[in-house]
């Protein structure tokens, strides 16, 4: 990424992150019942709409259009002919939030040219705002008080992620068979972009951009396998094998 400058690069993460702050700060300030209210708008990824999603999206737009197209979740693609676009999730488990269900958070990644150079997962129960951006080092902000934070790496890792394991009971029995503890969590950027304190993360079903391309980008370091129906995220190359013979006949 050498043909960004820092002043640039510092814009882009600025942005990205006062947007999450605005978000955090009205969730924990001013957020009411009608925000919990579906809209009746089917999305542009085909959900019915939240108010709070559409909240969301707004905050995101005010804050990003201006150095790039928009492409999220809900509006689809605001295309203003800028060399950058932003992928984002506005609201990462919407029905965790409708349901009072504290995980739940946003996703943005920043492309060019159809390439992730940065991804940002937030979550906003924890108020952790992690971060990759330009081949940098994985980061970690606080939206309390907007500080770099020292990222907690969980040394031993004892339970794996398994987004929409109802939809396969023939893995969850071989994972049992396995002995292998997972959790379904219900945020899919959320679980993806912590992928370094698990076993690993598989996440079943529909792949989406929005869903996953701040996350790849936060965790290209690690083993990943992307189907049309599965994405996988390891650390450990022989517990990503395994999991891979589990999926490969789904």
């Amino acid at each position: 990424m050498n043909n960004i400058t820092a002043f640039d690069k510092k814009t882009f993460i600025e942005a990205v992150i006062l947007a999450n702050k605005e978000l955090h700060t009205y969730i924990n300030t001013n957020l009411s019942s009608k925000d919990y209210e579906y809209t009746n708008i089917i999305g542009f990824g085909g959900d019915n709409s939240l108010k709070m999603d559409l909240l969301a999206e707004n905050i995101f737009i005010k804050h990003l259009e201006k150095l790039g197209n928009i492409y999220s979740e809900e509006c689809g693609l605001l295309n203003t002919n800028k060399e950058y676009t932003f992928i984002i999730d506005p609201l990462d488990g919407s029905n965790n939030f409708y349901s009072n269900l504290p995980y739940y958070g946003t996703s943005v990644a920043i492309q060019k040219d159809g390439i992730t150079v940065a991804g940002f997962v937030t979550n906003l129960i924890s108020s952790l705002v992690t971060y990759k951006a330009f081949d940098e080092e994985i980061k970690q902000i606080s939206l309390i008080d907007l500080k770099e934070i020292n990222i907690k790496e969980v040394k031993k890792t004892k339970i794996a992620i398994f987004e929409r394991a109802y939809k396969y009971p023939e893995i969850c029995e071989k994972l049992n068979e396995n002995n292998i503890k997972f959790r379904t969590l219900g945020a899919v950027a959320l679980s993806l972009s912590d992928t370094r304190n698990y076993e690993f993360v598989l996440y079943a079903g529909e792949i989406r951009i929005f869903d996953i391309a701040a996350s790849m980008y936060i965790c290209n370091d690690f083993f990943i396998h992307k189907t049309d129906k599965f994405l996988l995220i390891c650390k450990n190359k022989d517990k990503f094998e395994l999991i891979k013979e589990f999926i490969k006949e789904k």
